[in-house]
């Protein structure tokens, strides 16, 4: 007991002690209001925002904290950082890039959570942002399409300075697609235009319309051309069929559902004109030439 005693009477023990009590306080706080925001804060994307801010206010309190119990050791501590300045910045220079990176996402918004990018060889949804890493939903790879494949990927925010970053949702959320469709060259192919034409209106019409504010906002921050967003249909002729291309503006999270309804409808549309539209398939014609003269 006099041992117990004697350690609270020690004035480091007791600052210690503040500082345990009042993080263990800070940290019960903080986890009491997240509770509450998830009960009261129904938009995912509010609530994750608001974690993040009561996580982020709680490592200030506890700063805070700390630099109130040593207020009186500043100065000691001032000098002492700065003699060990320079082997703390040579030791722990990539976590030193990783805040950096960190800053460099924050102030310059370089990509921020729900956004779909590609960074390296990771394509995916970020769905964390913290100090250290960004975390990746990851899409693709052994899955075709833009789909999910289950892989969650943690990125240390350096990445910012030594990775390619391509963005697929940050300033304009739609890409451009496309998809060939060939027909014989016996084909009605100015028909056949028109029906592919008909069809990309119906299903991608909307896009294009809302596409178009998005892509003026774009052309005034950068220097962009004038871009062709109504959904187009070229076509190219050769010597064994006519090839369609179909181009499209389409949601970037939707590319694959939009191209699965596009040749749904292709084929219904192409079966009510089977006998003038016809779909070209590579094949090999056998023709059996006889002897004109046997014997």
């Amino acid at each position: 007991m006099e041992k117990i005693k004697l350690l609270f009477q020690d004035p480091l023990a007791q600052r210690l002690i503040f500082i345990g009590v009042g993080i263990f306080i800070i940290l019960i706080v903080a986890q009491i209001i997240k509770k509450g925001l998830n009960k009261t804060v129904k938009n995912n994307d509010n609530k994750y925002k608001a974690r993040k801010a009561v996580g982020l206010i709680s490592y200030i309190f506890m700063i805070a904290l700390i630099l109130f119990v040593y207020s009186d050791k500043l100065g000691n501590i001032g000098v002492a950082l700065g003699v060990a300045g320079a082997g703390i910045a040579f030791a722990l220079q990539e976590i030193i890039i990783t805040l950096a990176g960190w800053l460099n996402i924050v102030v310059g918004g370089t990509v921020s959570v729900g956004q779909r990018v590609k960074i390296g060889e990771i394509k995916g949804d970020i769905i964390d942002i913290s100090v250290m890493r960004t975390t990746i939903m990851e899409v693709g790879d052994w899955v075709n399409g833009d789909l999910y494949n289950g892989s969650i990927v943690s990125l240390g925010n350096s990445f910012v300075f030594k990775e390619k970053v391509h963005n697929y949702s940050a300033e304009y959320p739609f890409l451009w697609d496309e998809l060939t469709v060939p027909i014989r060259t016996e084909s009605d192919y100015k028909k056949a235009k028109e029906v592919f034409t008909n069809v990309l209106n119906e299903i991608c019409g909307d896009y294009a319309l809302k596409s178009q504010s998005q892509w003026q906002e774009l052309s005034n921050k950068y220097k962009v051309e004038d871009a062709q967003v109504k959904p187009m249909v070229t076509l190219k002729f050769d010597e064994s069929w006519i090839t369609f291309t179909l181009r499209y503006i389409v949601d970037y999270k939707k590319r694959r559902g939009t191209k699965d309804l596009i040749y749904t409808r292709l084929l219904d549309e192409i079966a009510k004109y089977d006998d003038i539209i016809m779909i070209a398939s590579a094949t090999l014609e056998v023709t059996n030439i006889k002897a004109e003269n046997q014997e």
